[in-house]
């Protein structure tokens, strides 16, 4: 009985020592535009001062609280720290990202600038290193990536958009002003964003184009010059890798700046999980330009 007893006393203390590792955000709020502005912050006990900071967006709809806790996961182990701001609510009252949708006319809201002044504040007030920043989103979170590529790549050191879209206007008006590293994961059979693009609007989204027209226009800007292809190790659906390669330095003296299509066949509207280990996916390849 005594043995018994012992054993579930330390299955229990097992237990209760997991949960307290277990990564958990912190609900912080930031004044942008007259706005009271929500986000989740979390930073791995023990990180060294000047440590990377990767910004995660949330789809159309979506929540902050709680969202991609498999970042937090790769976090804790690699000592960066994580940020998920909350969008604003649009005129129909669905929380995203201000890229031009239909349902976002007349939509005041500057997410370029709020998530551009966020990542400066937290770097401020946290010591987190300016020249390691990240972006990464899903959906209209990876829209949301494209624009800020175009619009304002000074801010982050590269960007990897999931399931997300280059909006007709953003492909006509903005030009990245630089080389700018960049992957794509995004699945061939979306329905939500399709991987063929929605010229005509029949999706409600607005116009957009084809993911492997957005994904080569970002390696036009950065002057790639050839093409890698490879399929990765299948686990579900197979994935097969597009790397552009061959063009200029991300910054003067620094690495080249590598455009990535991670190829999902069959792949709907998802992080693909169940496909590849996505989130240190993204930290690898963001490693890649730390400076």
């Amino acid at each position: 009985m005594k043995r018994f007893i012992t054993s579930i006393t330390l299955i229990l203390m097992a237990w209760a020592l997991g949960a307290q590792t277990e990564p958990q955000a912190v609900r912080h709020t930031i004044r942008h535009d007259g706005m009271e502005r929500e986000y989740w912050l979390y930073v791995p006990e023990g990180m060294e001062k000047g440590a990377p900071l990767v910004m995660v967006l949330h789809g159309y709809g979506g929540k902050a609280e709680g969202y991609r806790p498999e970042m937090m996961t790769v976090a804790q182990e690699n000592g960066f720290a994580v940020c998920y701001p909350q969008g604003a609510e649009d005129p129909k009252g669905k929380t995203g990202w201000n890229v031009g949708y239909p349902a976002q006319k007349g939509m005041k809201t500057d997410d370029v600038d709020f998530v551009c002044d966020l990542a400066r504040h937290l770097q401020k007030k946290h010591g987190f290193s300016r020249a390691n920043t990240f972006c990464t989103g899903m959906s209209n979170g990876g829209e949301m990536c494209y624009i800020l590529a175009m619009q304002r790549p000074e801010m982050f050191s590269a960007f990897a958009s999931i399931a997300g879209l280059t909006m007709e206007w953003a492909y006509k008006e903005l030009t990245p002003k630089r080389p700018v590293p960049f992957m794509e994961v995004h699945g061939t059979e979306d329905r939500t964003s399709r991987w063929e693009g929605d010229p005509d609007n029949e999706g409600g989204w607005g116009e957009y184009i084809a993911v492997p027209l957005a994904v080569a226009n970002m390696a036009a800007a950065a002057r790639c010059t050839h093409k890698l292809t490879t399929e990765l190790p299948m686990i579900r659906n197979k994935v097969i890798l597009h790397r552009y390669m061959g063009g200029e330095p991300a910054w003067e003296g620094g690495p080249i700046a590598e455009v990535r299509l991670y190829e999902v066949v069959g792949g709907k509207h998802s992080w693909a999980l169940s496909d590849l280990d996505t989130c240190r996916e993204i930290w690898d390849f963001f490693t890649i330009y730390k400076k």
